[in-house]
């Protein structure tokens, strides 16, 4: 269900089950978690990108499975979506830089799936975005929290109560799409061969101030930056840098 590669100091995630247009599944959903860990616990690797193989990125909850879930007790339900949400924390929280290599559709938990990741390349033609849950009516929850934080509560509003489908040049406009590519494998293994060459160190730490700030109020931001700074400072990542920097000089 899950394809691994590694290219570079880059690792390459693939959703591989193109006759279910990659759809979420707990045996999926299980074997991302166990490899995220691998990916995070090696130093050798930089980047993480993950795409679908065939015509989607990712269609959601698989349906055979979700029409199981009409039996499932209270607790299985809260257990069942406690595993999907861990998923998408442990993406969202992910050390290392996470590019989202949109090659198709993105619908509902597959949409949750793209924007936990730090950057999504999207295809400029095949890649769409929706969140129908109010569709079949279902809520898009777990979901939410991480679009919001996306692109904000208005727009947020938009897609999560129509339930429409939005092209990639729609979701670029609105912030939800960082870049749009003909292939976009090969602009996301470009785009990390350059952002690899940056502190991992550091671009971790960004990543957790930004996580981190979202809720402060601005005196408090500021007061959690100027810890961070600190700390920073006394890396062997900033050390290197700056001598490195100074002797260009």
């Amino acid at each position: 269900m899950i394809k691994y590669t590694l290219k570079d100091e880059v690792a390459i995630l693939t959703l591989n089950r193109p006759e279910k247009r990659n759809a979420l599944h707990p045996e999926l959903v299980k074997q991302m978690k166990l490899k995220l860990s691998e990916i995070e616990d090696d130093n050798g690797i930089k980047v993480l990108i993950i795409t679908g193989e065939g015509k989607a990125f990712c269609a959601g909850a698989d349906l055979e499975y979700l029409n199981q879930l009409k039996d499932y007790s209270s607790v299985e339900n809260e257990v069942d979506s406690r595993e999907l949400a861990d998923l998408f924390l442990m993406i969202y929280n992910f050390p290392k830089l996470v590019i989202a290599a949109v090659n198709g559709a993105a619908i509902a938990g597959g949409c949750g799936l793209a924007s936990v990741c730090d950057l999504i390349v999207a295809d400029e033609v095949n890649a769409k975005f929706g969140y129908s849950e109010v569709k079949i009516g279902f809520i898009p929850a777990i979901v939410s929290t991480f679009l919001i934080r996306r692109i904000g509560e208005g727009m947020a509003r938009q897609l999560l109560l129509s339930g429409k489908t939005i092209e990639s040049k729609r979701a670029f406009e609105i912030g939800f799409v960082n870049y749009l590519s003909h292939n976009v494998l090969e602009f996301s293994l470009d785009l990390a061969s350059r952002l690899k060459n940056n502190s991992v160190e550091s671009m971790g730490m960004t990543k957790s101030m930004i996580k981190n700030i979202s809720g402060l109020d601005i005196e408090d931001a500021v007061d959690y930056c100027i810890g961070l700074n600190t700390i920073s400072r006394t890396t062997k990542d900033f050390n290197e840098g700056l001598n490195n920097f100074l002797n260009k000089k």
